[in-house]
């Protein structure tokens, strides 16, 4: 039997990244799509719990089952495992995201919400994301280390609870494969206030990137400048192990 793959984005199911990665592991297995009608970017692993959520089948054969679905990434990973796959998929896969998920994007991001939620349910599985937003890119290069990225964890599996942050910089010559930490970076908000033609006050996030360690040979952000794929691994344990002995010290008595 060959693996089922469950395929899904942020960026929406009519998307090149996503239908670049469809075609990069075409080779891999059978493939099942189930992806947001539209964009869901920035949704991290939210869930849809006030409004009904709907699947519409847009194609079907032998090899490729599409979904799109009006919820957010992370639903339809939950929705095609218990509803619409014909069994447990073997491999949770999402992007290719248009834009990096590096650094601290990757609890916002919801290409890497999805992949979370493949992990949760105990599957091993994979973000992909290519450095370039553009809604054209060219994605030959990306789809490359896809095809070979989900290939070794479809042999060789993950650990229970972990999952792959894989970013593909936008490169014409990229220069190989480092496995990185993720690196200090984060987003700087700031928020433009503006006024609508009625009077009203409203609010536009915008900001700058900030990055300490960027010159860390260790991390992401740093692979991705040197023209390297980054693969960050990642777990769903949020334990902070190294402080339960700090906290246990506390005193917790009232006063």
């Amino acid at each position: 039997m060959k693996p089922l793959i469950l395929i899904t984005n942020d960026d929406g199911v009519d998307s090149r990244g996503i239908q670049s990665l469809i075609a990069a592991l075409q080779d891999l297995g059978q493939l099942f799509v189930v992806a947001p009608d539209g964009q869901r970017s920035a949704q991290s692993s939210a869930l849809t719990i006030n409004n009904p959520l709907r699947a519409h089948k847009i194609m079907e054969n032998e090899s490729l089952t599409i979904f799109k679905c009006n919820g957010t990434p992370a639903d339809c990973v939950k929705l095609g495992i218990d509803q619409l796959m014909p069994r447990r998929p073997d491999l949770v896969v999402s992007g290719i995201n248009h834009g990096n998920n590096s650094s601290i994007s990757v609890i916002y991001s919801g290409t890497m919400g999805a992949t979370f939620e493949g992990c949760v349910g105990g599957i091993p599985s994979i973000g992909f994301s290519y450095g370039s937003p553009d809604a054209r890119a060219d994605m030959t290069g990306a789809m490359n280390y896809a095809n070979l990225i989900a290939r070794q964890v479809l042999e060789n599996g993950l650990p229970e609870g972990t999952c792959l942050n894989v970013n593909i910089p936008h490169y014409k010559e990229i220069k190989g494969v480092r496995i990185c930490r993720q690196a200090k970076g984060l987003w700087k908000e700031e928020f433009v206030k503006k006024e609508d033609p009625t009077g009203k006050e409203y609010y536009w996030l915008t900001g700058y990137f900030s990055c300490p360690d960027i010159d860390d040979e260790t991390t992401d952000e740093w692979a991705l400048g040197n023209g390297y794929v980054s693969i960050v691994p990642c777990t769903v344990d949020m334990t902070a192990y190294n402080f339960i002995d700090t906290l246990k010290t506390w005193n917790y008595e009232k006063k």
